[in-house]
């Protein structure tokens, strides 16, 4: 992974947003009780991230990629677009921590977070390879849309400086 995190362009992805890319890529992220879907084709090498803040969308006129069911989904469908075949992609559901205080609530907002990703990919039959969901600990991660690979790292606590990524040329 090292060599993967030198050789391609990175890009932070906030919360809130989606990003595709057919060109290899390193998207960061960090996460708390978000969600981050990374979705990678095999075949194509093709690969994106949606990361997302809260479950379901509460309106039809409030259709952003701030949740789950709208950014899930419209990651599906760029890959689709760009000639992804859900039968080649993979998913892999990072995030969805709680703090300590609401560990036995099963209701949490990240738990909610979590499920609404996994219900998404299995409607539309895109296989899960992998999670590392829920618990107390923030998340930040690097994905590459090339390889599919993910690095996850966990972080007792989530610093104002790990929201900003400063990318060196």
């Amino acid at each position: 992974m090292a060599n993967e995190l030198d050789r391609v362009p990175q890009f932070y992805l906030d919360p809130g947003y989606i990003y595709f890319s057919k060109a290899p890529l390193n998207l960061y992220a960090v996460l708390g009780s978000c969600v981050a879907v990374c979705i990678w084709d095999e075949n194509l090498k093709i690969g994106g991230m949606s990361h997302y803040l809260y479950p379901k969308s509460p309106s039809k006129d409030k259709t952003t990629s701030k949740y789950g069911d709208v950014a899930v989904l419209s990651l599906i469908k760029m890959m689709e677009k760009a000639g992804a075949k859900r039968e080649s992609m993979y998913a892999q559901i990072v995030g969805g921590a709680h703090p300590p205080f609401l560990r036995n609530n099963r209701d949490s907002l990240g738990d909610k977070n979590v499920e609404i990703a996994r219900e998404i990919l299995s409607k539309k039959g895109i296989r899960i390879a992998s999670e590392d969901t829920g618990g107390t600990m923030g998340r930040k991660i690097v994905f590459n849309t090339y390889t599919g690979h993910l690095m996850v790292l966990k972080v007792y606590k989530i610093r104002r400086d790990d929201w900003i990524l400063e990318i060196k040329d």
